[in-house]
Parts: C-alpha cells; sequence; structure tokens
C-alpha cells in the first residue's frame, strides 16, 4: 500500500526523451519489485529524492559539488523510509543547504535518473533510482554548506550549461527553462 502513491506519480510523469523514459519504466519495475524501496539497506538498490531548487527570484537553481562523487549535482539524498518522496526531497535540500523555506513549485515528479552507487558503508555497489521535484526557496538565497559538499552555487541556466555536469542535469536544466522560468 505504501508504494501506490509513488506507483501513481510514476504513471503521470511525461518523460522528456528516450533516456527519462527509460529511466522512468526502470524505476517503476523496481518500485514494483521491492516491497522495500524505500530502505537504504536494500540490496538490489533504493529510491533517493531530489531537488532541482530555485532560488527566490526563480532565475538561478542550487547544485551542489557532492563531496564523495566530486561532481556538481542537484541537492538530494536517500528516502530514509520514507514513501513520502516529496517530503523526503524538502527534506534533504532543507539538510543539505541549511535553507528552512523551501516549497515545491509542483507536487509532481519533475525528473527521474537512475545511476550506480558505489559501494558504502557495507553495501556493494547498487542503483539509485532517483526522483526529482521542482522546488522554491523563498526569503532568502543565504545557504550553508553541509558535510555532504565540497561547495554550493546557485547558477543561472547559462552557468549550469557551460559546466561540465551530466545528463540528467543537463536534462533537468533544460526542462527548467523550457517549462518553467519566469513562472510566478
Amino acid at each position: 500500500m505504501h508504494r501506490e502513491k509513488i506507483l501513481q506519480m510514476l504513471a503521470r510523469h511525461v518523460p522528456f526523451g528516450p533516456a527519462e523514459e527509460a529511466a522512468r519504466a526502470r524505476t517503476e519495475e523496481f518500485v514494483r519489485s521491492n516491497p522495500q524501496c524505500f530502505e537504504n539497506l536494500c540490496e538490489a538498490g533504493h529510491l533517493t529524492c531530489s531537488a532541482w531548487l530555485l532560488d527566490p527570484s526563480r532565475q538561478r537553481v542550487l547544485l551542489t559539488h557532492h563531496r564523495k562523487l566530486n561532481r556538481w549535482l542537484q541537492l538530494g539524498g536517500h528516502a530514509d523510509g520514507d514513501p513520502d518522496v516529496l517530503a523526503a526531497a524538502i527534506r534533504e535540500a532543507q539538510e543539505e543547504s541549511g535553507i528552512e523555506l523551501v516549497r515545491p513549485l509542483s507536487e509532481g515528479i519533475f525528473d527521474i535518473g537512475v545511476h550506480d552507487a558505489p559501494a558504502h558503508d557495507g553495501m556493494g555497489r547498487h542503483e539509485h533510482f532517483d526522483v526529482r521535484f521542482l522546488l522554491h526557496a523563498y526569503g532568502s538565497n543565504e545557504f550553508v554548506i553541509s558535510d555532504e559538499s565540497i561547495s554550493l552555487a546557485w547558477l543561472t541556466p547559462e552557468e549550469v550549461e557551460a559546466m561540465d555536469v551530466d545528463d540528467d542535469v543537463r536534462r533537468m536544466n533544460a526542462k527548467w527553462q523550457r517549462d518553467w522560468r519566469g513562472i510566478d
């Protein structure tokens, strides 16, 4: 029963091309096949929840230079057993940025990605099925760098495009520009 909401969200999500459709289909199959998909210790992998976090003006996105992966990514992390993936994405954005006032711009999924996760904390290599949401920081754009990050930066779409980032970050940047930038 606790998987029904995420399965409904996955079914409603309209992917942005074949790569995201493949990630959506794999994530749906993973959730259906793994009742413990929200748990960090699920050996087949687990759901992670991420945030494409926009500043108060909605003109910049906050990316993290991830300490373990040594690359620029959206904020996010494990669901930690929480089947409310949107709430988990908000929690992760708050924890990783120190920004308290974070709200969703939409309750629907913004993006989906699947990626390999290195072995850590007694777990072998596994997969992260990452469900991403479009969030908005209200009031302040002041952040605090957590232990998980080397750095954080508010970036314009043009700055993100000029960076060495993975295809998923490029796709989210394109979606933001196409569908959400400048919308109040």
